[in-house]
């Protein structure tokens, strides 16, 4: 190989040296570079320059290393010839820095030195260095086999010492169910206690859940007379377009609370703003759109609203209905669903299933009758309930039925009148009947009417045969 070759390739070596503090190259040594092999064709005057370069660095690393230097400088001596060397960082202190000291005073000021930081920093440089690394991390290994004898047995003792410590502080938290337990009145049961396990119950939190939804169902309650000031609509138009949503209900196979939320969404709009009787059914899919949005994992997409609507609305004016409704009702759609309040009421009847289907259909003709317009979900669940284990004969409603309905037997009376009203009167919203009807819900309209029916005379109902629409 030309002597040339091999000084060109040893400069570039040494730019790789992070290291090295006198070896970067610059424009101006690149540019001196480039005329001394371009304007010198004789390549001797390279070679001596090297050969002189080499000479003295390789007597310094030899030097080093015969006075076991701590760095890595002795595997240079494998990149120029040795077999087996393997080529790695050179440590600041071997850099040849142009000066060499020979006094055997300032050699042995730097093998201290060395020393000193190959001790401090050997966790960093295990594998590094020569032999005298070797014997450091033996002599480090000793005294550490030594006295972590004592050291890894304290932290053991700590643990041991610390775990009586912590244990009190889930003893704290483990009695507040015990705690709320006490409050509770006599004769009720603590069923919440069964789900401490669950976490999808937050039965630690079920009560304040429960009394955050009382206060806010008094904010979502729409005017029972705002039939008063809508010119074009009656309150036989509203059971007729709740009627046909329970239809398009069923059949997206939507989950109940959409339903109630629409419902509740219609209500709160017409409170608000005067609607035409031709724009009625826009308020009443635009309502349902945003229930589904609200409550639905899988919402359906608007073009099936329109389609259910016999494309009587285009995609844009739905768009645009929901917009103006969700300003309209200032985004607020915290409306606390009355299936919420069922199925606090069923954990106290044991979950019975017939009992919580019949209170679905006595819950949802609320939806349908506006006299219940007035009353909290709450309370309509709870008469729902209580309605539903009378015609099944389930028992009386104690006081823990009464304690998690959050009504007494006196204060769900109006509410049971209304719906047993409701029931013996001929049949007005077919689509709603025809929904319970089937053997999915346990045919529980034919069975809740008929008890209606037989049992009428008990409520002081005598003229059963007036229409729902005639008393109203």
């Amino acid at each position: 190989m030309p002597p040339g070759r091999i000084a060109r390739t040893r400069l570039v070596s040494n730019e790789n040296d992070e290291n090295s503090g006198t070896t970067r190259m610059t424009r101006a040594k690149a540019a001196a570079l480039n005329v001394d092999e371009l304007a010198m064709p004789s390549k001797g005057a390279l070679q001596t320059k090297k050969s002189t370069v080499n000479s003295t660095t390789a007597a310094v690393q030899r030097k080093r290393a015969a006075l076991g230097d701590v760095s890595n400088v002795g595997k240079t001596d494998g990149v120029q010839g040795k077999k087996g060397g393997k080529a790695g960082l050179v440590s600041k202190a071997a850099q040849p820095t142009g000066i060499t000291k020979n006094t055997s005073r300032a050699t042995a000021t730097r093998t201290a030195l060395s020393n000193k930081e190959a001790k401090k920093n050997e966790t960093v440089r295990t594998g590094s260095g020569s032999g005298t690394i070797s014997a450091a991390q033996k002599r480090k290994a000793a005294s550490a086999k030594e006295q972590p004898a004592a050291d890894e047995n304290e932290p053991v003792r700590k643990e041991a010492v610390a775990k009586p410590v912590s244990k009190p502080v889930p003893a704290e938290v483990k009695p507040e169910p015990a705690t709320d337990g006490s409050k509770y009145p006599p004769g009720v049961k603590d069923l919440d206690s069964e789900d401490l396990e669950d976490p999808l119950m937050v039965a630690e939190y079920a009560n304040e859940i429960f009394e955050y939804l009382r206060d806010l169902e008094c904010k979502s309650i729409p005017n029972p007379q705002y039939m008063s000031h809508q010119d074009d609509l009656e309150w036989k138009t509203r059971g007729i377009l709740v009627d046909w949503l329970i239809e398009v209900h069923t059949r997206f196979h939507l989950l109940p609370e959409t339903l109630f939320l629409a419902v509740n969404v219609i209500d709160r709009f017409l409170s608000e703003k005067v609607v035409q009787l031709d724009r009625l059914q826009l308020v009443g899919i635009t309502a349902m759109f945003i229930a589904s949005k609200y409550e639905e994992v899988l919402s359906p997409h608007v073009e099936n609203f329109k389609r259910i609507a016999d494309d009587g609305f285009t995609e844009a004016e739905i768009l645009s209905a929901e917009r103006f409704v969700l300003t309209t009702l200032n985004y607020d759609l915290s409306y606390p669903n009355p299936m919420n309040f069922l199925r606090r009421v069923s954990k106290a009847d044991n979950y019975d299933i017939q009992s919580r289907t019949i209170g679905k259909y006595l819950m949802e003709i609320s939806l349908l009758d506006h006299r219940f317009m007035a009353y909290r979900p709450s309370h309509i669940a709870a008469g729902a309930m209580y309605l539903s284990r009378l015609m099944l004969d389930r028992g009386e409603w104690d006081e823990t039925l009464s304690y998690y309905a959050g009504y007494t037997e006196e204060e769900v009376e109006p509410v049971v009148h209304l719906m047993v009203d409701y029931l013996a009167r001929p049949v007005v919203h077919e689509a709603f009947f025809k929904k319970y009807a089937s053997k999915k819900f346990l045919k529980a309209s034919f069975l809740a009417r008929q008890w209606a029916k037989s049992n009428a005379a008990l409520f002081g109902i005598t003229d059963i045969k007036l229409t729902l629409d005639q008393i109203s």
